[in-house]
């Protein structure tokens, strides 16, 4: 095999690109405030701090209430000057979101003419210039703009990176499952090291000391890419490992196939499980501190590691769920993954004491891991299903050497996760902040695990439709006809076939 394509390392590089993306997230979180605090003199620091969260504010559409400025339960901060600067502060942190969102489907147009590699590569430039204008920008313009060119970069490597990886397996979906949730996994270990390496860094060699490192993390990235990716467009990588000639298959003349996906009621089945499982955290990022302040009274380093519980139960839910989700059927395994989110939501509200709240967090955080573990890999199987290509050999098994149908759909589908989860992460967090301040963080978030359980409901009841209206079916490995999507695969070590139903 040629080591220039070897599956392996292209999976690395996905993994180390999803890596730095959300270490540079993270890494601002215990410098930001300072930078903002010498930018605007009039904010206390203790205001910024709570302020802070990784994507978005809830406030981000200008509404500042009251509540949206507690540092102590006993002395709220009402100056008018502090709420007029939480506007900027929300807006600063929220163009990242707004900006991936819109990018989102543009890259997911892009994957037809560029393919995958040339992405990737643009996005983890981005990083890199991000990366140099955090570590040498003086001002708040200078901030907005780094944060929007990581937001760029962000929607290339989420989007190209998980397509990707699920077409260098396509002809195998068990161990595209396993592949896919140990990439996605480097979101959460880019979380977790970004946080104490951000305040190490900090603390001994200044504010820009952390982003000069990720500068020069992104640029060795960039230089294993130029070495392993093909970055010529219109050469998709082979299933196999290696590059094939663009004059061998008619798929790179294909386009992003919007229509049929977002018409395809399978397909929004699933990326709506991702949605739903993905709100709970953006709602519990801006919102759980506040009510922490007020009802526990924590002390400031718990504010600041109240969230690592669900990384690493998000990191345990991809790195090992992805393989158990396969076996024992993708949908089947997501629906257990959701009632353990709502079981989450319902019952976090009820804890009494910090303490309390780590193993509601580390069970929020698995269940989304096994959600996305589950069902990110399944769309590109539903996709594969969708495009069509897909033949039939002499012992009746799937090939797809021939036509590898949804190289390019794969762009559009993951797109259109992308896109949920930039929705998930921007208008949660806005709702919540709306209704908390109205009937309460607890009735919230019940009512978000509420609407995670009834969801169960309908992605069983997606078992029984046919794929994009078409009547066709995905199916186990050597079951007869069928008609509905089995909630568990009877050969996980065989590929899915596909059959046109004639009922």
């Amino acid at each position: 095999m040629d080591k220039r394509h070897s599956r392996v390392v292209v999976a690395m590089v996905v993994y180390i690109s999803l890596f730095l993306d959300n270490m540079l997230l993270t890494v601002i979180v215990p410098i930001l405030p300072d930078y903002l605090v010498q930018f605007h003199a009039t904010v206390p620091a203790s205001v910024i701090y709570k302020n802070f969260s990784l994507h978005y504010v809830p406030k981000l559409i200008g509404a500042v209430s009251d509540g949206a400025v507690i540092v102590q339960p006993t002395s709220p901060p009402t100056d008018q000057t502090i709420e007029q600067e939480n506007g900027s502060i929300g807006i600063l942190l929220g163009v990242k979101a707004l900006v991936q969102l819109v990018a989102n489907p543009l890259v997911g147009n892009g994957t037809a003419r560029f393919g995958y590699c040339i992405p990737i590569t643009f996005g983890t430039v981005n990083l890199l210039l991000a990366s140099l204008i955090f570590g040498f920008g003086t001002s708040y313009t200078s901030l907005f703009v780094a944060r929007a060119i990581h937001g760029l970069g962000s929607a290339c490597i989420g989007v190209c990176g998980m397509s990707l990886v699920a077409q260098l397996y396509t002809a195998e979906p068990d161990r595209r499952s396993k592949v896919m949730g140990t990439v996605l996994g480097a979101m959460a270990v880019g979380v977790l090291v970004g946080y104490p390496f951000g305040g190490i860094a900090y603390a001994m060699a200044g504010k820009a000391a952390p982003f000069h490192v990720l500068a020069v993390l992104c640029g060795a990235n960039l230089v294993l890419q130029y070495f392993q990716l093909d970055l010529s467009p219109f050469r998709p990588i082979h299933p196999s490992g290696l590059a094939r000639d663009s004059s061998s298959t008619n798929t790179t003349a294909r386009r992003a196939t919007w229509w049929p996906l977002l018409s395809n009621p399978l397909i929004l089945m699933v990326v709506g499980g991702i949605w739903i499982s993905t709100s709970a955290m953006a709602i519990l990022e801006p919102c759980l501190p506040i009510w922490m302040i007020s009802q526990l009274h924590p002390k400031k380093w718990q504010l600041g590691t109240v969230f690592i519980p669900d990384s690493i139960g998000y990191w345990v839910g991809t790195n090992f769920f992805g393989s158990v989700a396969y076996r024992f059927g993708q949908i089947r395994v997501a629906i257990v993954a959701l009632v353990l989110v709502g079981s989450s939501c319902i019952l976090l509200p009820s804890a009494n004491t910090v303490a309390g709240l780590l193993l509601p967090h580390l069970s929020l955080g698995l269940g989304i891991g096994v959600v996305d573990a589950a069902l990110v890999p399944l769309l590109a199987t539903l996709v594969d299903a969708q495009l069509g290509g897909t033949t039939e050999d002499s012992d009746g098994q799937l090939s797809s050497e021939g036509a590898p149908g949804g190289e390019h759909g794969y762009g559009a589908v993951y797109a259109i996760q992308q896109i949920a989860v930039s929705v998930a992460y921007s208008l949660a967090p806005i709702v919540g902040g709306e209704l908390v301040p109205v009937i309460g963080f607890a009735t919230v978030l019940r009512a978000l695990g509420t609407l995670n359980l009834l969801y169960v409901v309908l992605l069983a009841c997606s078992s029984s439709l046919r794929s994009g209206g078409t009547g066709t079916a995905l199916l186990p490995g050597s079951c007869g006809k069928q008609t509905a999507l089995p909630l568990a695969n009877s050969e996980p070590t065989t590929y899915r076939r596909f059959y046109n139903s004639v009922e």
